[in-house]
């Protein structure tokens, strides 16, 4: 059974993960981001299709996303939380997305984010990520694009 210390410096090793991988999704860099997933990553992203399965489909999703962006990307992790034992771990935030893309838009987007990582080897790393914006349930079933914290 882990121990408290255990718990707490998993905790910090999640965490620090994650902050990798949010200073190489700014710096919008590839190699950097991919370090931080498991070979068999599934993410379920804001952008269609449902999911994205697998390292090599990833980094090819984020070679022709990143180039979409004029500068770094803006992203805000807000009311991080970390429950981390033993050899799983997931994480939950609001987050942020902003900045100037190649056509001059300015996104600035408040979303859900769910992320569960895997110890292998001795290294944490994304196994699975989830983010999500709601709909509004009026009939429109626009995305509530314009909520905050």
């Amino acid at each position: 059974m882990p121990t408290e210390d255990s718990k707490a410096n998993n905790e910090v090793q999640v965490r620090e993960v994650i902050a990798s991988w949010a200073k190489a999704f700014r710096a919008k860099d590839v190699e950097g981001t991919m370090a931080c997933f498991a070979p068999d990553v599934l993410t379920f992203d804001l952008a269609p299709p449902l999911q994205y399965a697998g390292r090599e489909v990833i980094r090819k999703v984020l070679e022709d996303w990143f180039p979409t962006w004029d500068g770094p990307i803006g992203l805000e992790i807000r009311d991080l939380r970390v429950t981390a034992d033993g050899h799983v771990a997931y994480c939950t935030s609001l987050q942020r997305m902003s900045g100037t893309k190649a056509d001059g838009e300015k996104p600035n987007l408040w979303f859900r984010s769910t992320m569960c990582l895997q110890k292998i080897d001795g290294t944490w790393r994304i196994a699975h990520e989830h983010t999500s914006t709601p709909f509004y349930m009026d009939g429109s079933d626009k995305a509530a694009l314009d909520l905050k914290p």
